[in-house]
């Protein structure tokens, strides 16, 4: 191959042109090199590589080995200009011949000079804590930023340390008491279940292993199992059962969900994460009633605020807090004060339209005491910050998600760089806490382990503050999604493969073939019938009768069609081509029009059409990723289309089509845009070659998605090689969340 390139300059016009580089990431390299009058070649490839980073999710370009530079203190005064993995193409994906003439033109700079003696590059603690002039760049401990991404992830860990601190519990024998309380155990669920073993599985061991799981038995061996066989077995009724309370001591159990309340109520920083029907939101709503009556004690009323990243996930989150509540046995004035409505961040924060800045931030902070975010891993570094600089100095914040989904859209991993210090358990003071409010002892009891490369993070303050709820509610052992769930965790291709031949009855695969195709088309279009049912209905004479009863009826009709229509939905990994979501799309719609289930013509808009929001539109409180349907709104001297969405305060809010912002069908959707969301029966169709987009994550993320049945269509190869590929995105923020004090582990 002849030599293609003289200079970094060309390799940048180059990846340009062939669309490597965004415009945006070539346009700020040609910006920055321009400050530079001796190293304007090589600071335009650094500035290049760190704007296409920051395009694919990373905080950083990471030049150093991970292992290497995680026992650095982040706090060090003197930066590390270790640079032993220079900066190559392979950082931008490029392999082969053309990387190899790129590399060959890299190896002979000296990029520690480079570093440290650029303009535009920042090396120095003392410059980027006095009030010079900010650089484009900043050069810490291998890791090459953007100036303000820097700063983002600076002060995210300065005020998460800062929140991490033990709270003093005032009364903690009356606080023990209460979460005994609010996390009593119920023998219904266990009652059931020997009810419905069938005679023949009706075995002592299997009997054993019912109570284990629902009494979360950690020590099996100190119990008397002859006593409490005895028990099961004369058990006419859930209440006999009560005597279990005494053969099995709690000393014996281990329930995450009350651990997790009690770690939240000793920080004002806490994370409670879990995969899908692990009780996250049962378990904050009885942290809430703690917090609430933690509060009246000192005669206060704490303000509390629930938010999520999108209006679906808000809209959840509110339904929810509202089941738990209703199952909730603490007095009235208790209940009273904890809200029943979430909102997004972007309303919290209070957006101003066409601008990036909120009305609240750090000189106009949150009036709020406690603030509960759900779905915090779909939350971007920026926003996280954001979020951060606008809390009172005195305010809780207590994070709920699932760590092991998608991470977000925009850069960064915030939840599960924190959540990589679960593994490390709780300080000794920490444990000794937790077991005198809950009488669980937590030694060496963590089963989460750290991701590639994370094995060597120093101890952090923030580790007593996180809890991984380790026990689905929704998918128990017999539950074919919980089991893929577990195997895609894990990486295990093997595993995965061998739950398809357990015969379970809520998954089913498909090889991607022409046939399953036209199923697939098919069962689309039966699922979606119901929805379109409900919205052709009209109001009758009864319900015309006064306007208010017709707003009545238009709301009822317009809450239950969006309802039917969240029962089934058909997710893509890809967004072009015939398996993804353009493509199918207009498929559905198409067979749907053949059968005369809708009736578009050729218009846009018409009866039944589901859209989905793309772009925030403050001024009419709808934001990306929220749902509509298209249908007739009677309310009116004359009948007409309009588009209905439901607000996560339960509210249906109507907007003219000609009004709704940027917006796409939405039969199909993506997995990234199905976060925050769960539907009754999922469809998920994978593309027939692989591509570096599917990984383990989006692929956990699709199958978590159902709520009781899966369908999955997809090449054997392609999922089982997706499931084998986890994303890694490359930050700062674990290391910076590094204690630099020695802290006793249990």
């Amino acid at each position: 191959m002849s030599q293609l390139f003289q200079s970094l300059p060309e390799v940048v016009a180059f990846l340009a042109e062939k669309k490597v580089l965004r415009p945006l990431d070539l346009q700020f390299a040609k910006f920055v090199s321009s400050l530079e009058s001796e190293y304007r070649a090589e600071v335009m490839w650094l500035a290049a590589l760190t704007s296409a980073n920051l395009g694919q999710g990373h905080i950083c370009v990471n030049f150093s080995p991970i292992a290497s530079d995680m026992n650095m203190p982040p706090e060090s005064s003197t930066l590390s200009l270790v640079s032993e993995s220079l900066p190559s193409a392979s950082l931008l994906g490029i392999y082969g011949e053309v990387a190899q003439q790129i590399d060959g033109l890299i190896n002979q700079v000296d990029w520690r000079r480079v570093v440290r003696d650029a303009k535009s590059i920042t090396t120095s603690l003392d410059t980027l804590q006095s009030d010079m002039p900010p650089t484009p760049l900043v050069w810490q401990h291998g890791r090459l930023y953007l100036h303000r991404y820097y700063r983002y992830e600076q002060t995210i860990a300065d005020r998460m340390n800062a929140m991490a601190s033990a709270i003093t519990i005032e009364s903690p024998t009356r606080l023990a008491n209460l979460l005994d309380q609010l996390f009593a155990r119920e023998y219904h669920y266990l009652f059931s279940s020997l009810q419905q073993l069938p005679s023949e599985k009706n075995t002592q061991v299997l009997r054993q292993q019912l109570v284990c799981d629902f009494l979360d038995v950690v020590t099996p061996e100190l119990i008397n199992w002859g006593d409490v066989d005895q028990q099961l077995m004369q058990a006419k009724q859930s209440t006999d059962l009560n005597a279990l309370d005494n053969l099995i001591p709690l000393s014996y159990c281990l329930n995450w969900q009350k651990v997790a309340a009690a770690v939240a109520l000793t920080r004002r920083f806490s994370v409670i994460s879990g995969g899908p029907g692990t009780g996250k939101t049962t378990t904050v709503t009885k942290l809430l009633a703690a917090l609430v009556h933690q509060a009246g004690l000192s005669q206060q009323s704490p303000i509390i605020k629930l938010v999520a990243p999108t209006g679906k996930a808000a809209a959840r989150l509110t339904e929810s807090i509202g089941k738990a509540l209703d199952s909730l046995a603490i007095e009235p004035e208790i209940l009273a004060k904890i809200p029943t409505e979430s909102s997004t961040i972007h309303r919290l924060l209070g957006a101003i339209p066409n601008r990036v800045e909120f009305r609240h931030h750090r000189e106009n902070p949150l009036h709020l005491d406690v603030l509960v975010l759900d779905e915090a891993s779909m939350v971007d570094l920026p926003m996280m910050h954001r979020l951060l600089d606008a809390l009172p100095a005195h305010a809780r914040l207590i994070l709920l998600g699932d760590k092991d989904q998608l991470a977000s859209v925009e850069a960064g991993a915030v939840l599960s760089d924190i959540c990589e210090f679960a593994s490390q358990g709780y300080s000794q003071g920490q444990n000794d806490t937790i077991k005198q409010l809950t009488q669980f002892d937590c030694r060496h009891r963590s089963a989460i382990r750290h991701s590639p490369g994370k094995e060597n993070l120093q101890r952090s303050i923030v580790a007593d503050g996180l809890c991984v709820l380790q026990k689905s509610y929704r998918f128990d052992a017999r539950s074919g999604i919980g089991q893929l769930a577990k195997t895609i965790n894990a990486s295990d291709t093997r595993g995965f493969g061998q739950v398809w031949d357990k015969g379970f009855a809520d998954i089913e695969w498909h090889h991607l073939t022409a046939d399953a195709y036209q199923n697939l088309l098919q069962s689309m279009v039966k699922a979606y019938q119901p929805y379109l049912k409900v919205i052709t209905a009209q109001p009758d004479g009864e319900e015309r009768r006064s306007a208010e009863t017709l707003a009545i009826w238009q709301r009822m009709t317009a809450k239950s069609a969006l309802a039917s229509f969240s029962n089934h939905r058909l997710l893509c990994a890809v967004r072009e081509g015939d398996f993804g979501v353009v493509g199918l799309n207009q498929r559905i719609e198409q067979r749907l029009k053949q059968r005369a289930i809708i009736n578009n013509g050729e218009a846009q808009w018409y009866a039944g059409r589901p859209v989905m929001v793309t772009r925030n539109d403050h001024n009419l409180g709808l934001y990306n990723g929220d749902i509509g349907l298209c249908m007739m709104d009677y309310t009116g001297e004359v009948a007409k289309l309009k588009v209905f969405f439901e607000l996560p305060d339960g509210s249906i809010k109507s907007v003219l089509p000609s009004r709704v912002p940027e917006h796409e069908t939405a039969y199909a959707m993506t997995i990234h845009k199905s976060q925050g969301s769960e539907f009754t029966h999922t469809f998920m169709i994978l593309p027939a070659d692989f591509s570096p987009l599917l990984t383990k994550e989006l692929i956990y993320t699709g199958i978590t998605r159902a709520k009781k049945t899966l369908t999955l269509i997809a090449e054997p190869k392609v999922i089982l090689k997706a499931i084998r590929c986890q994303t890694i995105r490359h930050s700062g923020l674990a290391s910076r969340l590094q204690s630099e004090r020695p802290i006793m582990v249990v």
